[in-house]
């Protein structure tokens, strides 16, 4: 057995299954996110409930909800019919995972929401089961085939149902104006939080620590005030203080390979002109993205009027552990 090959037949089986489900995707999802649209504008909360895959598919799909800031409950069907249906109030929405359609706990749960009048999205590959026919909207998740080799092991479904539910609290997301700001609240806690929560002005270099010289300087000055304030690079400023540049040691390394002469030429033959930069006031998340997608270790910070303030070092993103 060649198990690389197996193990992209499986993966090539899931991408097809994929792409039924890409194609299916219309009305019902709409009003499906109407319908928790109006729960969450209502200060309703959801109920996922499912038994055994789904029901572990359901946990993901409330952590997620959770986590943009959709209170979401995930109620065990079993503990529902013996008091947990407590947890339930008028203007709840239920979301109900089963394949099948015919899961007997779940079935048996049907009569109970319908009597507390809870409008009900089912996610399901059972399009004429009970469960399709009691609720309000119906999430198509049928496939042709499993992934497993004996048709059995649930693979293609599963993965069919976790995809669509990341879609439903993805579009869910935007559909509510959620933005990073948010999340960040609800994610205080490591790197990531970090990142949100803090500004560029929590971070950037300054006063003593920001070599600023102007575009008259000569390289040697420039070197000796990037040394002054422990940085790898000096922000170009000109006489109304706005900015002409940034010239890092880069820029001197390479400048110094081709004219070991260059100490008393002015930075400006040598300087960055037009450098990447960013406002004081934007998150440090902001920061990350754009060092990672330009590539470069130093970033100028301006404020308003666009006159620089500060700089952001790697460094600094690190010793903060933001990165």
């Amino acid at each position: 057995m060649n198990y690389p090959d197996q193990a992209r037949r499986v993966i090539r089986l899931e991408i097809d299954e994929l792409e039924r489900l890409h194609t299916r995707v219309g009305e019902g999802f709409s009003e499906a996110i109407e319908l928790l649209l109006a729960c969450f504008r209502g200060r309703g909360k959801l109920i996922v409930c499912g038994v055994g895959k789904s029901g572990n598919i359901g946990r993901k799909l409330a952590a997620t909800l959770n986590s943009t800031g959709a209170t979401t409950v995930c109620l065990n069907v079993g503990d529902a019919l013996h008091g947990d249906l407590g947890v339930i109030d008028p203007g709840d929405l239920a979301i109900l995972l089963s394949y099948s359609g015919e899961t007997s706990e779940l079935v048996d749960l049907l009569p109970h929401l319908k009597r507390l009048s809870l409008p009900i999205v089912a996610i399901t590959g059972g399009l004429e089961s009970t469960l399709a026919k009691q609720a309000n909207c119906v999430l198509d998740v049928q496939v042709s085939q499993e992934a497993c080799p004996l048709n059995l092991a649930p693979t293609s479904s599963t993965t069919s149902m976790l995809v669509l539910c990341d879609a439903l609290a993805m579009v869910l997301l935007e559909a509510r104006g959620f933005q990073a700001e948010d999340f960040a609240k609800l994610h205080p806690g490591g790197s990531l939080g970090r990142a949100l929560l803090t500004r560029v002005s929590d971070v950037m270099r300054t006063g003593d620590q920001l070599a600023l010289i102007s575009p008259e300087s000569t390289v040697s000055a420039a070197l000796q005030a990037m040394t002054k304030a422990r940085s790898g690079a000096a922000v170009v400023v000109h006489a109304d203080g706005t900015l002409a540049g940034v010239f890092t040691h880069g820029d001197f390394v390479r400048a110094f390979q081709n004219d070991h002469a260059i100490s008393e030429l002015p930075v400006a033959d040598f300087m960055t002109r037009e450098p990447i930069s960013i406002q004081a006031d934007k998150l440090a998340a902001e920061v990350l993205a754009t060092l990672e997608k330009a590539r470069i270790d130093d970033l100028v910070v301006l404020d308003e009027k666009g006159h620089p303030v500060g700089m952001v070092d790697t460094q600094d993103l690190t010793r903060m552990r933001l990165l």
